[in-house]
């Protein structure tokens, strides 16, 4: 297994974005939007990433980030392949265009190659968090959104030996 399988993976999983509705009248101004994920086939073991909190931004006019309810937990990325998705948060938000989400992530990121668990480093991860922009109209009443990250074109490793996380991501 390679780093460049591995970057790959962790690409996938948060970069394919899939969103699917139903068209109904929305009255409220509320849409019920549901973030979920999946990934890439990978060699590695375990691809292992701290999901605290996820955030979207609405509409270019506000400054304010919605935080969706999420399920807190650290995911094996390499568990969600070939057609397995997992729901990662889902809140109401206004509706409009969605322009940005942001995943806020905690230090428990690691990632296993021939048994052995290495620490996976996530810059900015815990900080500012991973952003991911976009300008995507969300349906009236619901919309669901698959993101792919590609572990394999995400993990790098550095001269050192250490293993960073530099997330590509898909939206589909």
């Amino acid at each position: 297994m390679t780093i460049r399988k591995l970057s790959v993976i962790a690409a996938a999983v948060f970069s394919a974005l899939i969103f699917n509705s139903c068209e109904k009248e929305n009255s409220s101004g509320q849409t019920d939007l549901k973030i979920k994920m999946t990934d890439n086939p990978f060699d590695a073991t375990e691809v292992n990433v701290d999901i605290r909190e996820i955030n979207v931004k609405m509409n270019d006019s506000t400054s304010n980030w919605v935080t969706l309810n999420t399920t807190s937990a650290v995911y094996n990325l390499l568990d969600f392949q070939n057609g397995i998705d997992t729901v990662l948060a889902q809140g109401m938000v206004p509706t409009g265009t969605l322009k940005e989400i942001r995943f806020v992530l905690g230090d428990d990121n690691s990632i296993m190659i021939d048994n052995v668990l290495y620490p996976l480093t996530i810059p900015s991860g815990s900080e500012s968090g991973l952003k991911l922009k976009l300008n995507k109209n969300l349906n009236a009443t619901a919309d669901s959104l698959l993101i792919d990250f590609d572990a394999a074109l995400s993990v790098i490793k550095t001269g050192n030996g250490e293993y960073k996380l530099k997330p590509v991501l898909k939206i589909k």
